[in-house]
Parts: structure tokens; C-alpha cells; sequence
């Protein structure tokens, strides 16, 4: 099969020469080739029944590798476990304007906070207007950057319990459909991204270097302004096991994984996509290595910037004392939380138990020198 570090470790020297790359995407690259490679060191297991032992290299961890993505995907899976409610969940989608994409790109860690703040601001004062539900609520976001073609789209995903707690402190319920009508919410959000996009200080260049003239960059975003702009809300998941799963799916997801990639020859890169335009055929894309690379670099995203966020009822100030109340509210479980390993917790949401000796299938493989 081939991989995304395949096509890296094949084509990326030549990329190197020809693009200028930001220090934190060339890292990101660098890591990316050499996971799971002797460059990265190794470890020795040994099987605690019948001494086989088996050598690992170790892994990059970088957020960005298909590789590594999977294994931090199931332990964020299990820890999500313990925070949800027994309510129906619904999952809406935030998006701008391509008119915006090039200003989004050339001002990334500006914009996506702007991202983040417009969506949250806009879920919270909704919901705490009596027209909609007249309660305080708790959420999840989640950015992407890029659609199924690997073409920049950045846009942001949104994990909503159905209801929250009203001012005199009970829970109230949200309707059958989302409980903010679509228009209403993309209209909100429009304004709170246009006003705050304003205010910030931008870098334009390359085509988008005419927009350093004010007049011009006003005039865009009046357009901006009569644009009615993309917000949907997906059917409410059946129960709590299927958000965990879906959870997983956007939160940890890469630009492209693995499995979609179908081969590469001749220097390009064929791998399948979703076209949603065409009734959500799977389709198949051939492009140029260099194009790929291109691509899938775009999605690297700035030093530090945290992608999946909490907010109200979940946010860090609130989770211990409100969501243990809403728990009781909505006659939720409180599960205990057992501190167990990573390979325990690939066992208990993938039925696989990695550690098993290949040999004897008896014993685990451990690492003789860890404490």
C-alpha cells in the first residue's frame, strides 16, 4: 500500500529545492519521513513468556502523520467517553466564503481564531435567547482546512448536546431539528467573522495584494456582507456510542489518510475522494507528486495552534462543576475513569490485542527497560 510518507520520502527532496517552505511545515514534513524509521531510533520488546523480542521503531508523533493519528485518535475516543450526555447530539458545520480563502491562507493563526470565536459567540448568544432554547450550552469545535480533493477549505465543525441548563438552573430540552434555524445562525456568524476580520491586522500579498488598498479590501467584504453564507446541521446522532465514533473520525483526521490513497506511478498520485456534488460518489483523482505534496503541506497548521476546542458547559472552568450537574440532569451514568495504557485502551475500542506475543500467543511483548 502506499503511503503519504512513501510519496514524501520519493518526491520530497526535489519539492524542497524548487518551494520555500515556513520552518514549522518543513518540520512537519521531516517527521513525517522519518516515522517509523531507524532515523527515529527503536525500542526492544521482549515477550514476558517466551523471551521473543521484536524490534520497533519509534514513531513521530507528529499530529499531522497518518501513522501516528490513528493511535492518538482511539486514546482520545476513550477519554471522550466519560464527558458525554445521555441527549442526542447534533453536528453543525461553519463555513466561509471562498472569496476568503486566500486571506485565510496568508493570515492562518489570525484567522482561524477569528474562526473559533466568530462560531462560539454566535452558538452561545442563540442559545440563550428565549426564541431558541433560553439556556446555556456546551460544545466542541473542531477545524479542517481542506475539502476531499485536498484543496483548501478551511471551515469549522461543531459538536452540540441537544439542550442545556436554563437560568434557574434545569435542563431544557432542544427541538427534534437543530434548535436555531440555519439561516439565523449563518447570518450571526457572517457578521461577528466580517466585524472581527476587520479589526485585525492582515498580510496581503501575491494576488491578494490589491486588498492592501482600503477601499479595496471594504468593497470585499460588503460583498461579503450580501453573500448568504454555508451553515448546515447534520440529523442528530442515534446515541452516545455513535458521537464517540464520529468524534474520533473529525477530530484526529489528517488531510488525507492511507487507505484513500490508491497508488503511484510515473510521478502521480492517484487516491479516491467523495465527490458530495454528485450524490457522495467515490470517485478517483490523479495528480502530479508535486501537486500532492503541494496539497497535503497546506494543511500543516501553525506552531502550537489547538484545533479542537471546548466551550460553555464544556469548556475547562466549567467541566468539573457543570457537567457534573448536567450528568444528574439528564440522568447520565458517571463512569469511572481507570488510568490504563495505550496499548489497553487499542484492546477496549478495537477488539485487538497489539501487545500479543506473534509467536507463542501467549504472552505480551514489554519493554524490559520501562519503569
Amino acid at each position: 500500500m502506499v503511503e503519504v510518507q512513501d510519496i514524501i520520502k520519493k518526491y520530497g527532496k526535489e519539492y524542497k529545492e524548487k518551494h520555500k517552505m515556513l520552518p514549522h511545515v518543513a518540520k512537519a514534513m521531516g517527521a513525517i519521513e522519518k516515522c517509523r524509521t531507524a532515523e527515529l531510533g527503536a525500542h526492544i520488546d521482549v515477550c514476558d513468556n517466551c523471551g521473543h523480542e521484536k524490534i520497533s521503531y519509534n514513531s513521530c508523533r507528529d499530529r499531522h502523520c497518518p501513522k501516528c493519528q490513528s493511535i492518538a485518535r482511539e486514546k482520545w475516543i476513550y477519554n471522550r467517553e466519560f464527558d458525554l450526555l445521555n441527549v442526542k447530539y447534533f453536528h453543525v458545520v461553519f463555513t466561509i466564503p471562498s472569496e476568503l480563502y486566500l486571506i485565510a491562507y496568508q493570515n492562518q493563526s489570525k484567522v482561524y481564531k477569528i474562526l473559533f470565536k466568530a462560531v462560539s459567540e454566535t452558538l452561545e448568544e442563540l442559545a440563550e435567547d428565549k426564541k431558541y432554547l433560553g439556556a446555556q450550552i456546551g460544545f466542541m469545535e473542531v477545524l479542517h482546512t481542506w475539502g476531499q480533493t485536498l484543496v483548501y477549505h478551511p471551515h469549522i465543525h461543531t459538536i452540540v448536546p441537544a439542550g442545556g441548563i436554563d437560568k434557574i438552573g434545569k435542563w431544557r430540552n432542544s427541538k427534534k431539528k437543530f434548535f436555531i434555524p440555519v439561516k439565523v445562525l449563518s447570518r450571526k456568524f457572517r457578521g461577528k467573522f466580517l466585524y472581527y476580520l476587520k479589526q485585525e491586522k492582515l498580510d496581503f500579498y501575491g494576488e491578494n495584494e490589491y486588498l492592501k488598498i482600503p477601499s479595496n479590501f471594504e468593497e470585499l467584504l460588503a460583498k461579503m456582507y450580501t453573500k448568504e453564507w454555508v451553515s448546515y446541521c447534520k440529523e442528530p446522532f442515534k446515541d452516545a456510542k455513535c458521537v464517540i465514533r464520529y468524534l474520533g473520525r473529525y477530530t484526529h483526521r489528517v488531510a488525507i489518510s492511507n487507505n484513500r490513497i490508491i497508488r503511484e506511478e510515473d510521478g502521480e498520485v492517484t487516491f479516491k475522494y467523495r465527490d458530495y456534488k454528485d450524490n457522495k460518489k467515490i470517485k478517483e483523482m490523479t495528480i502530479k507528486s508535486e501537486e500532492f505534496i503541494r496539497r497535503f503541506l497546506m494543511h500543516i497548521l501553525p506552531p502550537r495552534f489547538m484545533k479542537i476546542r471546548h466551550y460553555g458547559l464544556l469548556g475547562n472552568r466549567n467541566k468539573k462543576t457543570k457537567l457534573a450537574i448536567c450528568k444528574k440532569l439528564t440522568n447520565t451514568a458517571n463512569l469511572e475513569k481507570l488510568e490504563i495504557s495505550t496499548l489497553e485502551i487499542l484492546k477496549k475500542t478495537l477488539g485487538v490485542d497489539f501487545n500479543l506475543c506473534p509467536v507463542c500467543k501467549k504472552g505480551h511483548l514489554v519493554n524490559p527497560n520501562s519503569s
